[in-house]
């Protein structure tokens, strides 16, 4: 995996990653349980200590009530001297019926009153309710702590029970950016068309396997096209060769007249074009190999230049030997400065250091699409950049694959296409020269 796709694939400490997403609406969920649990329990202990407590002071008020019904005496009738609640008394005097009522007004030390009016006269009771409140707050530690574990437990669950599709989406992400990168023999599965046909014949697994397969389907088809592609280049190529050397051979026959010159020229224009894909059909056939020997860099990349016929400032900033193809370096520079000068605009500079060779215009630059995706046969790019076929920096760039060179495009800060090749360093004396050969 390349450095863009090692950033792009998230890791285990990414926040935003699938994995932790899941384990978040997990915890979410179980607190949203642990807490309608934890409110539902504390709701129902709550009301039947309420329940209980009015039991109490009810069974507490009775032998008051049966007291002073025999004998007229209130003594004991109060509970440490108190007074009840007003509310109470209010609503035991509009009925003769007893009556409770909960006095939350110290919540450290609650109260429960039972309350009757017996001959006008106002009888109450009260029950400390005191150990039930810290029963039910006891409760509510113990239903908290009790959550926390649970969540202690379920949340590392959750994160490791969704690791496992995550991995597999992580698969095919990495499939993928390997497909978007030109390996389209990269699949999800191992199996290729079997796991595609998967699909296609109605067997189904869960959702990720469709994907994974509509992935290796994808690549597929990709593969297929581009092969049906490379060997409708191939076959044009080869078809179109016979009778150009007709053509070209008649072309030289005809007497000399300025339509002449124009037909030869068209010819020539034509052979180019030809050549150019019977050598693209070469490359995507990886048939071609690297012919390397020890070369002066500046010197070989002069005479490449010298030998378009076309105006360019070299400057050679300490260029050393190198081990590299020169024939096919030289149709890397010269497809590079042949490019420089029919997209961009003089003065057109190649500069030699180390190992790099940079070719610069000071044009309008290189198209968004070649920065992006590379150079791309047939398309220019931008009706700005001029006329041509799209060929010239697809073959470099094959080119450069073949003698294990990297070939970048990028634009200048102040304007025009830079094109900057890198050979490989140069092994130490006696190593392989077939080291560096790229099949």
């Amino acid at each position: 995996m390349d450095d863009t796709a090692a950033r792009a694939a998230p890791g285990p400490l990414n926040v935003n990653s699938l994995r932790w997403k899941i384990a978040a609406l997990v915890a979410l969920a179980a607190c949203g349980v642990a807490l309608g649990i934890g409110v539902l329990v504390h709701r129902s202990t709550f009301d039947r200590s309420l329940a209980l407590g009015r039991e109490r002071a009810t069974a507490a008020l009775l032998p008051i009530v049966d007291a002073y019904r025999r004998t007229g005496s209130t003594g004991g009738t109060f509970a440490a001297d108190a007074a009840p609640p007003a509310a109470l008394t209010r609503q035991v005097r509009r009925s003769d019926q007893m009556a409770t009522w909960y006095d939350d007004g110290n919540p450290e030390v609650p109260w429960m009153w039972a309350a009757q009016r017996v001959d006008g006269r106002v009888l109450a009771a009260q029950v400390d309710m005191g150990a039930d409140l810290r029963s039910l707050r006891a409760l509510d530690r113990h239903i908290v702590m009790a959550s926390l574990a649970a969540l202690a437990v379920v949340v590392p669950l959750a994160a490791l029970a969704a690791e496992l599709p995550n991995r597999r989406l992580r698969r095919v992400a990495r499939t993928a950016r390997r497909i978007a990168a030109g390996d389209l023999d990269a699949r999800t599965s191992g199996r290729g068309h079997d796991r595609a046909g998967s699909v296609a014949g109605g067997r189904r697994g869960d959702e990720i396997s469709e994907i994974a397969a509509t992935v290796d389907l994808m690549a597929d088809s990709l593969r297929d096209r581009l092969l049906s592609e490379r060997r409708f280049t191939a076959d044009v190529a080869h078809e179109l060769r016979t009778p150009l050397m007709g053509l070209v051979t008649a072309a030289g026959l005809l007497p000399e007249s300025e339509a002449t010159d124009l037909v030869r020229d068209r010819v020539g224009a034509l052979r180019a074009l030809v050549e150019n894909l019977l050598e693209i059909s070469r490359l995507d056939a990886g048939v071609e190999r690297a012919d390397l020997a020890r070369v002066p860099l500046g010197e070989v990349v002069e005479e490449s230049v010298a030998r378009t016929g076309l105006p360019a400032r070299v400057t050679d900033a300490g260029a050393a030997m190198t081990e590299t193809d020169p024939r096919r370096l030289d149709r890397i520079v010269a497809n590079l400065v042949i490019n420089a000068h029919r997209h961009g605009r003089a003065p057109v500079e190649v500069a030699v250091e180390g190992t790099s060779v940079v070719v610069r215009d000071h044009g309008p630059g290189f198209p968004d699409a070649v920065l992006d995706g590379g150079p791309q046969r047939f398309r220019t790019g931008a009706a700005e950049r001029g006329h041509g076929h799209g060929l010239g920096l697809t073959i470099a760039l094959g080119q450069a694959r073949v003698i294990g060179a990297t070939l970048t495009f990028a634009n200048a800060p102040d304007g025009g296409a830079v094109a900057t090749l890198r050979l490989p360093v140069p092994h130490p004396a006696g190593a392989h020269a077939t080291d560096h050969t790229n099949g």
